[in-house]
């Protein structure tokens, strides 16, 4: 069995660009990091490194673990990603999330910082199409998507505007669901824009409208 990252290691880990995955370290951190897979050198100058999969996982766990630690210090009503330092794209439905100029700028550079990372690792560094990264978080970059494009998410459980993304059974795929026809023909351009593959579809028993999106791969 692997044994755990050291508390140097998990600094480093921790300390990764939240979108990207870039790392910060020494050469000995580094790359051992690397050896223990949780970190890949890119091929490409200026050959920074990257977690990977497995790094994310570690990385979500201690950002999971400080979220629901006590609190004492904190405002009762700070979001969470206020808490853990990590940023977390909009799905909708969420209570507390500032949406001002500040959040506008987060999502621009989380953003960029995404279209960084398929440029470093999808082959020939095209940015046309998802990365791994997104293919291992398909909400949470649908909603990236989304959000940086200037779509409005819901903003409470019960708000009725907005969009909204979840999770599927289906393999790679995520369903958004939002007002209005119109709301979702827009949010369907944008996410083929960003590279997804997109259907629209009916609810069976309710008769609701709502997408199919699932990372293009070609």
């Amino acid at each position: 069995m692997t044994r755990p990252p050291t508390a140097a290691q998990r600094r480093v880990i921790d300390a990764a660009d939240p979108v990207t995955g870039r790392l910060r370290g020494t050469e000995s951190q580094l790359a051992a990091l690397v050896k223990r897979e949780l970190a890949f050198r890119h091929p490409r100058p200026p050959h920074d490194h990257f977690l990977t999969p497995a790094g994310h996982r570690i990385r979500e766990e201690t950002a999971n673990a400080a979220e629901s630690a006590p609190e004492a210090a904190e405002p009762a009503r700070e979001p969470a990603r206020e808490s853990s330092g990590v940023f977390t794209a909009r799905v909708g439905g969420e209570e507390g999330i500032d949406s001002g100029p500040s959040r506008i700028r987060e999502v621009h550079s989380a953003w960029q910082g995404l279209l960084e990372l398929r440029r470093m690792t999808n082959p020939h560094g095209v940015v046309d199409r998802p990365c791994a990264w997104e293919r291992t978080h398909l909400v949470q970059a649908a909603a990236l998507a989304l959000e940086a494009a200037g779509h409005r998410p819901a903003d409470a459980p019960t708000d009725s505007e907005g969009y909204r993304v979840r999770a599927t059974p289906q393999p790679e795929a995520v369903a958004v669901r939002g007002p209005d026809a119109e709301a979702l023909r827009e949010c369907a351009a944008t996410l083929e824009q960003a590279g997804w593959q997109v259907g629209e579809h009916t609810e069976p028993r309710t008769g609701a409208r709502y997408l199919l999106a699932s990372p293009r791969r070609t």
